[in-house]
């Protein structure tokens, strides 16, 4: 795998930094296999698949589908012209009946025996109760991107479009200046679900593009919204706040940070902007502007972007941290005070174009930060493109610093008709292991192995061929979660799926089960919760099964393990031999190197604690 660059010095240094640091690059190799050269279409596109199984399909509905809203770039780009010459010319214009992405399929939350699907054009609520997804309701309320979160009774909406209105109207919004546009995050109450009310809105300067719930440790009553927004900065004139330009021209830009919306749940509807942070600002000298500046460093390297915002963070609350995905950047914040969070970790990387969403292990010591390069809607895993570009970017966390590890990039090549790049996903909650499914648009739902952060590898995934094998339609799968034993994935134009991973050489019986025995009951994937498993028989199985494969383990203790761990599950505890076990694998760990010293030590652990 390549090795990657931490840049945790002074940026000026970085050029030093990157002749020794790349020297010797590899990266996971990548060719054709099944999934290469699939047939096209809409809803009867050829598939593959390898230790999973789809299990149901649920189309769009028309209230939230229309094939002339599918996005073709070139398409529009040729549409959008002809209407302009048309116009110069004195001729009636017809420009395209849709914006790009008008009705794409985004982003998930959970809760109970229910799924929330964001769209562009508003947002869903299905019901998994049953055998297969039943729609509940659909809310329409235009404005992109549609990302969504659920706490309690609420759920939120990021709102990023011009043509967005308070109201949730479907006339857009026009002019460059319009008292009843909005782009922020909305507020809905769903203590009905089948009808949700919108009961606040808060503006914000550049829109929202994603957000992040974020709970106050101390007050149970207080949420904090992370937003993040990535579009222009709206005029003064429209929202009094606002003000663009660079720091050097303008200090009180609303680029160059992030904003913190505090919601009092006893009240959501006074919700209120409370401060945006400057998070990018230089350590020493409070230069507004001190992260990356975005360019390209050398002829071979990524054109990169510039950190003036993040496009993702994720939290884990139980651990003070956040992990940020920042453009030209990925960084580590301290959200001990989650009103007033800090910087104390960033990275670079020349060869990440756009650092886009990041997601840690269950530890919180190791982040995957995607690279979302072409934006999502160019084909960037054809067979000429370089295989460390628009992939996984793993970095371990060690002494509060982040630190590079290596890179991968979905293994099978796909065609110039299907747009691909790493996108979101969620960890498989395995124990012993660092295992995420993820979405790589129409390269399909991937899951990779990256227990060991240098050598991460995949191990199942689910594809289509492209919508048109002729020309590039946006499709493909915008988000792939974990909840509650399955795999939960939106497709921008096909609707939703539902898939199972399945046994294989890569995963056990016992770890299937014990997976899929963790049970959830609210799943925002940017705000992640530790994962625990319960003491049973199967967890165990599933670490001796993980030994096994390892072979670092004498055979006479595995042996015993496995003899002790079936009475168990059969109802034949020894609780004597329990005991003795359990020690004997504590004094095995201490002699075991790397994630089998782990995984001795929490069988052990485990044991002792059945044994009593």
């Amino acid at each position: 795998m390549k090795k990657l660059l931490k840049c945790t010095a002074a940026l000026g240094a970085l050029s030093l930094a990157l002749g020794a640091g790349l020297a010797h690059a590899q990266v996971n190799t990548v060719g054709e296999d099944e999934r290469t050269h699939l047939s096209g279409g809409l809803f009867d596109a050829g598939s593959a698949s390898s230790n999973m199984e789809l299990e149901h399909t649920v189309p769009p509905i028309d209230a939230f589908f229309d094939e002339r809203a599918l996005f073709a770039p070139a398409r529009f780009m040729a549409e959008m012209m002809a209407a302009r010459e048309a116009a110069e010319r004195g001729e009636e214009a017809t420009p395209p009946a849709f914006t790009p992405l008008a009705m794409a399929n985004t982003d998930f939350a959970f809760q109970g025996d229910h799924v929330f699907m964001g769209n562009y054009h508003g947002f869903l609520v299905y019901n998994i109760a049953g055998d297969a997804p039943e729609l509940v309701s659909a809310v329409v309320c235009p404005g992109g991107q549609g990302d969504v979160s659920v706490h309690g009774n609420l759920l939120f909406l990021s709102v990023e479009h011009n043509r967005a209105r308070l109201d949730c109207g479907s006339e857009s919004a026009e002019g460059t200046v319009n008292p009843d546009r909005f782009r922020g995050i909305r507020i809905f109450d769903i203590s009905d679900l089948t009808a949700p009310r919108q009961i606040a809105a808060v503006q914000t300067c550049r829109g929202s593009h994603t957000h992040t719930l974020v709970p106050d440790p101390n007050d149970t009553n207080i949420l904090y919204v992370y937003n993040s927004g990535t579009q222009p900065v709206r005029p003064g004139d429209e929202l009094g706040i606002c003000s663009d330009g660079q720091p050097g021209e303008n200090p009180e830009t609303s680029l160059y940070s992030i904003d913190i919306i505090r919601v009092p749940l006893d009240a959501p509807e006074t919700a209120e902007l409370i401060s945006s942070p400057r998070i990018f600002a230089d350590r020493d000298t409070g230069e507004i502007a001190g992260l990356w500046q975005g360019g390209q460093l050398g002829v071979a390297s990524q054109r990169t972007s510039q950190t003036n915002h993040c496009h993702d963070i994720t939290v884990y609350p139980e651990l003070n941290l956040a992990a940020g995905a920042c453009s030209g950047n990925g960084i580590l914040l301290d959200i001990s005070d989650p009103a007033n969070p800090s910087r104390i970790s960033e990275m670079f990387d020349p060869d990440m174009a756009y650092w886009h969403s990041a997601t840690f292990n269950n530890e919180g010591n190791v982040v995957v930060f995607t690279d979302e390069w072409g934006g999502g809607t160019a084909a960037r895993c054809r067979a000429e493109d370089p295989a460390h570009w628009g992939a996984n970017l793993i970095a371990t966390i060690e002494n509060n610093t982040l630190r590079g590890q290596a890179f991968f990039k979905l293994p099978a090549i796909q065609g110039a008709s299907e747009n691909c790049v790493a996108h979101n996903g969620s960890l498989v909650p395995v124990p012993g292991r660092d295992i995420m499914v993820q979405s790589w648009y129409q390269g399909g739902v991937s899951v990779m192995d990256f227990t060991d952060p240098q050598n991460p590898f995949e191990i199942a995934y689910f594809d289509r061929g492209p919508v048109d094998p002729d020309n590039l339609v946006v499709a493909g799968y915008w988000s792939s979660y974990w909840y509650n034993g399955r795999i939960y994935a939106s497709e921008i134009a096909r609707g939703l799926d539902v898939l199972r991973l399945t046994t294989s050489e890569h995963l056990s019986e016992a770890e299937l089960a014990a997976a899929e025995a963790v049970i959830e009951r609210e799943v925002n994937p940017q705000t992640q919760t530790r994962i625990v498993w319960e003491d049973t028989p199967v967890v165990a199985r599933a670490y001796l099964d993980q030994l096994a494969r390892g072979e670092a383990v004498e055979a006479r203790l595995m042996e015993r393990a496995s003899t002790e761990i079936a009475r168990w599950a059969d109802g034949r505890m020894n609780r004597g031999n329990l005991r003795r076990l359990s020690r004997d694998l504590a004094s095995a760990a201490a002699g075991a190197e790397g994630r089998d010293g782990v995984r001795l030590t929490a069988l052990g652990e485990m044991l002792g604690r059945v044994a009593g």
